[in-house]
């Protein structure tokens, strides 16, 4: 079956939640000719079958000679439903092998269809099916990915799969477990249990291993029961270094006065009920840095949460090391964070870019426009998807700068003419993003894919207004998007503190409240941020790690207007009966 990968949701609506049974295919004979391109221009005088077969091992041979770019192209483009059964495994295994080693996700995941519709034999089924599970990671489907890779544990017992099911089963939100646990056995009912352990108990590492003894007698052939996760082993060694008293510095006067009173808030409100954590505010307004540092020590606090101002990260980040662990509300201007003990987090438009470069690029896009405002926040958040976007291979076709207080017409009708751009990347507020797709209709550009940064939504549905944006993609917070990002409100992380910040608050400062909630949350966390790799929290500003140079990394969401309302990006994919 030949799948077009140029538009994302077709591949993904027609790859997913895939079975497989298990016979042994045979093995059929290679043709003789073993020069590749005369056997693709034979392919264009065969029937469809042979044409199919021909294609096939041109690929295989291709691939064989190191030409694996070339061979993938030509596995992706065979109309595998010519073949017969046996050849089609190995059209499925050579594409997964070539996509998984070529970087694209959705070439696996176009092999990984095959375990739905012929029976496989157990060896090629557990390979196709791992490899799935792996591509489904990459595209940012933990819960299929996970329903893979514990599919295949089942199978085979295999505890070196337990780090990245458990790195999976992390980025679920208490909905998709709750399902996963449903439908799956007792392997799979033993990774959820864990997943909600390890989540219920916050950063209290104390209680996770009292529970964790729980756990293990309850599931004492579980693989994770013989051998941890590697996150969750590595937290033994941080028993006794709970937070329980939390520094913040923000300024209670001059500009930043607002920003910081809604980061405030946020921080206060998800404190409630934390008896056994205390919060001690400094005005940054009052006040030498360093001063603040001593005497928040000297009250007994741990770790300090703040500062906001950029310029003082940006003087903190230069230190060797930082007088308490600290996670900064901001991002410096350094390339590089040099402080042992900083942390810096903030919500930066910057994050967001990189991820539209890296969605637009799996999704199969090539040659992209940039329509960015001509000030300096454009210049930086352009320059960010740029960099990415060239990283992973992709070409520019315009990069257009426009004057925010004029019409979008000309500047929209430049992003995408001469030549035309396969996607456009915009960033824009919601007033000048509007104008945008009703140009791109007029000049005959109607379907090019639009990815756009949160700043186009004000952040509560408005369907007259935002009928214009209708197809456009963008990431946002979850508790901005709850029906884009974990199906409703009921599956937001810190529901209680959603709940009560959202009911009065202004949409302009919610996300900075939101902020606020996980700059909690990460502060109570930050000795087993800064002493493990690859910890993650589902937090109401997107799922947070820490990245290798000290900054939080954000991943979030996506979500598409659909009648003027944000809407998930993959409706149902992930909601039938099956599994992959």
């Amino acid at each position: 079956m030949k799948i077009s990968l140029r538009g994302p949701l077709a591949a993904a609506l027609t790859a997913l939640l895939l079975a497989g049974c298990s016979i042994q295919p045979g093995i059929i004979e290679r043709q003789a000719d073993d020069d590749p391109q005369r056997l693709l221009q034979q392919a264009e005088q065969q029937a469809p079958g042979q044409a199919a077969l021909s294609r096939l091992e041109a690929a295989d041979i291709l691939a064989r000679q190191g030409s694996r770019t070339q061979a993938l192209e030509i596995a992706k483009a065979i109309n595998d439903s010519r073949l017969e059964r046996q050849a089609r495994t190995r059209w499925a295994l050579l594409l997964s092998e070539l996509g998984e080693a070529q970087g694209d996700p959705w070439a696996v995941i176009q092999a990984g269809q095959l375990l739905d519709e012929i029976e496989l034999s157990r060896e090629a089924s557990l390979t196709l099916r791992q490899r799935l599970g792996m591509a489904l990671a990459a595209v940012d489907e933990p819960r299929a990915a996970a329903r893979a890779l514990i599919r295949v544990q089942a199978e085979t017992d295999r505890e070196d799969l337990n780090d990245t099911i458990w790195d999976q089963l992390s980025r679920l939100d208490g909905g998709s477990l709750e399902s996963l646990r449903e439908e799956g056995g007792e392997l799979t009912r033993g990774w959820v249990g864990l997943a909600e352990l390890v989540r219920s108990s916050g950063g209290d590492i104390s209680r996770l291993f009292a529970r964790l003894d729980e756990w293990r007698e309850r599931y004492p052939d579980h693989p994770a029961a013989r051998r941890l996760p590697s996150e969750i082993a590595a937290l033994g060694e941080l028993r006794g270094q709970e937070v329980t008293h939390i520094a913040v510095l923000l300024p209670e006067s001059g500009p930043l006065a607002g920003i910081a009173g809604a980061i405030r808030e946020g921080i206060v409100t998800q404190h409630l009920g934390d008896d056994g954590t205390r919060l001690t505010f400094f005005d940054t307004s009052q006040g030498d840095l360093q001063a603040l540092y001593q005497a928040a020590a000297q009250r007994g606090a741990q770790v300090v949460i703040g500062p906001l101002n950029k310029d003082a990260v940006s003087r903190l980040e230069q230190r060797e090391q930082v007088p308490l662990p600290t996670l900064a509300l901001n991002y410096g201007r350094g390339e590089h964070n040099r402080a042992k003990g900083l942390i810096q987090y903030g919500l930066s438009a910057e994050d967001e870019a990189h991820q539209a470069a890296r969605r637009a690029w799996i999704d199969g896009h090539r040659l992209a426009s940039l329509l960015v405002p001509d000030n300096d926040w454009g210049r930086r958040v352009g320059e960010a998807f740029w960099s990415t976007w060239r990283e992973l291979g992709g070409e520019i076709a315009n990069a257009v700068r426009y004057n925010p207080d004029t019409p979008a017409t000309e500047s929209a009708r430049r992003a995408v003419t001469n030549p035309q751009p396969d996607m456009l990347f915009l960033l824009a507020l919601p007033e000048y993003a509007r104008q945008v797709p009703p140009t791109l209709d007029y000049y005959g550009s109607g379907k090019l894919p639009i990815y756009a940064t949160s700043h186009l939504f004000e952040g509560r549905p408005q369907p007259r207004l935002d009928h214009d944006l209708n197809d456009v993609m963008f990431p946002d917070i979850p508790w901005q998007i709850p029906d884009a990002a974990v199906g409703g409100v009921e599956a937001l992380p810190f529901l209680d503190s959603y709940r009560r910040l959202r009911e009065e608050s202004d949409p302009a400062m919610f996300r900075l409240m939101a902020m606020g909630v996980d700059a909690y949350e990460l502060a109570t966390r930050l000795p087993q941020l800064q002493a493990i790799g690859g910890i993650e929290l589902l937090g109401a500003t997107g799922t947070l790690s820490v990245g290798d140079d000290g900054r939080i990394q954000r991943r979030l969401p996506w979500a598409r207007f659909v009648d003027g309302i944000p809407q998930p990006v993959l409706t149902g994919v992930f909601d039938d009966d099956r599994a992959p």
